[in-house]
């Protein structure tokens, strides 16, 4: 796989993680600054590191599942896996400018 299919491939993954929304804010989870790094290997294989707004979030358990699935859902993806982690812990000062401007923070 050559450095363009990466990019390509990187591009992809954040349009469909755009179209994922945090159920109690009405901001996708990228613009949020829920994903903290996404990795993808040889084989296609695509790996997330992703948190939640707060541990005890509401979707905890299908938030995770749906971005795996929304990847999985790309041609090219082989697999997907999603790791939540707290550490950072996510604070309102990870979302992008426009996530800010949209709740009002700026």
């Amino acid at each position: 796989m050559n450095d363009k299919t990466k990019v390509d491939l990187g591009e992809k993954i954040v349009e469909v993680v755009k179209t994922i929304y945090d159920p109690e804010i009405p901001v996708d989870i990228y613009e949020l600054g829920l994903i903290y790094d996404v990795f993808v290997n040889e084989d296609m294989d695509v790996k997330v590191l992703m948190t939640l707004t707060s541990p005890n979030c509401p979707v905890a358990e299908t938030l995770p599942m749906e971005v795996e699935e929304k990847i999985r859902s790309i041609e090219e993806v082989r697999n997907a896996e999603v790791e939540i982690t707290f550490d950072p812990a996510w604070t309102q000062d990870m979302m992008s400018e426009e996530a800010k401007l949209e709740l009002g923070f700026l």
